[in-house]
């Protein structure tokens, strides 16, 4: 007799998804039962780093995580991870244990109470299977639904007496399938798209996470180039699509109506390929788009296209599209852009080092194909200007702004990309949110480098304080904690830095030991509004 658990592992090794997330509770042991000896676990100490590990893996990956959380509890702490996964369309397949189905009726505790309705709407599919029989074709439909455009988190609460059950034969055929999406526009449409782009006299492309999701930053360039067009990249974007090192380059656009119309002001074709319509953050009215612009976006995703306020939208496979275009369009005869001019030296001010030196540092000592993570929102812009990211997969921010990310992200996509050094700046604000992450690194000695950007203050809130005019706000200082002592307790390498010296050896020391290690740097806090 096949048991649902053995079929349900089955399907899994079928798809290749051989690494579990998790931090179990009662309900999920029946499942972990006889774990098999070719599946990994890592284990998270808390379900919001536990979520974040595997966001991170999938996206480095570019292939579904698997995720084992506690009931609703679990769900509960992971909920503001689910966020940043659905945002960044990250396929995570999301199991939470459910009470035993002859109790459920009386709700006995751990009992996931309208367990389908507890994560929405930040999963593109919730589902509890209505029988023991029925739960390998909701796993198996959940492996799918995640991985297919616009990709992103699924759910699926199972009761525990289910894992122990006979599993229909048939169940068999769930091993054998495969579902693929293809999306390209016709010939009609793809002649009509090169004829625009032919007429326009001055384009400019904006690109989103979605391009570096799909590997088609060469075919960026390759457009650029023959466009001679500049590029920017879309507003708060999680991830970059676009070599910063490119003359074309142009930076990242701001996240207010008013200043992206601002900036693209004089070009008359906006091509924004992979990202939303746009993602705005701080009120800023104006013009949605310059005056005599026309816009096209191609997304994955039809929800960014038809909540789009202009413009028109393809919805296909942003990579096939992109490689076409790049492929197809005639090369201009127009000048290049000139590239941007570097920015000034950072330096050291009163005994603490300016947050663009410590970028200017990291730049000169870390691999030329670093993994960076980044959760020190008041200097994203610095990070942006400074430091030099060239290849696929090496940037990942949080696409919903939710705190909490980078820190177990970088533990998953450490364990994606074990031949790449992942550095993750993280604001002494944001780094408690998940420090727990610290010790899944120590315990399965995965080599991060955590660098602690120490300025005792929430400095993007006392930025946006100033933006609004917001005075004596309490709350936004966060004193007295020494990472070091943080990071010891859970068994990481330490470092602690006040100077150019210090930091650069301390850098230079975590590449070379190849072990999971913790800078804290003391770094000016930011200028406000």
């Amino acid at each position: 007799m096949t048991t649902v658990r053995e079929m349900i592992y089955a399907i899994l090794r079928a798809q290749g998804i051989t690494t579990l997330f998790g931090n179990p509770g009662s309900n999920e042991l029946p499942f972990l039962d006889q774990f098999p000896k070719d599946f990994r676990y890592i284990l998270g100490l808390q379900e919001g780093a536990v979520i974040g590990m595997a966001d991170g893996f999938a996206q480095a990956t570019g292939r579904p995580a698997l995720v084992n959380l506690h009931s609703a509890a679990g769900t509960g702490n992971a909920m503001g991870g689910l966020a940043n996964a659905w945002n960044s369309h990250s396929p995570l397949i999301v199991t939470a244990g459910q009470q035993t189905r002859p109790m459920m009726g009386v709700e006995p505790l751990l009992t996931n109470i309208d367990a389908t309705t507890l994560p929405k709407p930040l999963v593109k599919w919730s589902h509890e299977p209505a029988s023991a029989a029925e739960v390998p074709h909701a796993m198996s439909r959940a492996i799918h639904l995640a991985s297919l455009p616009a990709p992103g988190p699924v759910y699926v609460s199972i009761p525990y007496d289910d894992w122990g059950k006979p599993a229909d034969e048939q169940s068999e055929l769930l091993t054998k399938r495969r579902v693929t999406s293809a999306g390209m526009p016709g010939p009609d449409a793809m002649q009509a798209l090169l004829a625009t782009i032919g007429a326009a006299k001055n384009p400019v492309i904006v690109l989103g996470p979605d391009v570096d999701a799909a590997k088609g930053n060469a075919d960026a360039v390759r457009l650029a180039e023959r466009l001679a067009a500049p590029v920017w990249v879309a507003p708060s974007a999680p991830r970059c699509p676009f070599p910063t090192t490119h003359a074309n380059f142009r930076g990242l656009l701001p996240a207010g109506i008013a200043a992206i119309s601002r900036l693209l002001t004089g070009h008359d074709l906006i091509l924004v390929f992979g990202a939303p319509v746009f993602r705005y953050h701080q009120y800023d009215p104006g013009q949605f788009l310059p005056e005599g612009a026309e816009l096209i976006a191609f997304t994955c995703d039809p929800d960014e296209a038809v909540r789009a306020p202009m413009g028109d939208a393809i919805v296909g496979d942003v990579g096939l599209i992109l490689k076409a275009l790049a492929d197809q369009v005639a090369v201009s005869d127009r000048d290049a852009p000139a590239p941007r001019l570097s920015p000034a030296l950072g330096k050291v001010r009163d005994g603490a080092l300016m947050p663009e030196r410590v970028f200017d540092l990291i730049d000169q000592i870390a691999p030329r194909d670093a993994i960076y993570l980044n959760e020190s929102t008041s200097t994203t812009a610095m990070m942006w200007e400074r430091l030099r990211i060239e290849n696929p997969g090496s940037y990942y921010f949080a696409a919903a702004g939710g705190l909490g990310f980078a820190m177990p992200a970088a533990v998953g996509v450490q364990l994606a990309e074990p031949e790449r050094q992942v550095i993750a700046v993280i604001g002494d604000g944001s780094a408690n949110y998940s420090i727990t992450a610290l010790w899944t690194a120590a315990q399965y000695d995965i080599p991060v480098i955590y660098v602690i950007m120490k300025n005792g203050t929430y400095g993007a809130l006392r930025w946006f304080a100033g933006v609004l005019g917001a005075e004596d706000v309490p709350g936004l200082d966060v004193p007295g904690i020494d990472f070091v002592a943080l990071a010891q307790g859970y068994g990481l390498t330490t470092y602690r830095a006040t100077d150019d010296g210090a930091f650069s050896a301390a850098l230079t020391a975590a590449i070379a030991a190849g072990k999971p290690a913790l800078i804290e740097v003391t770094t000016c806090p930011p200028v406000t509004a």
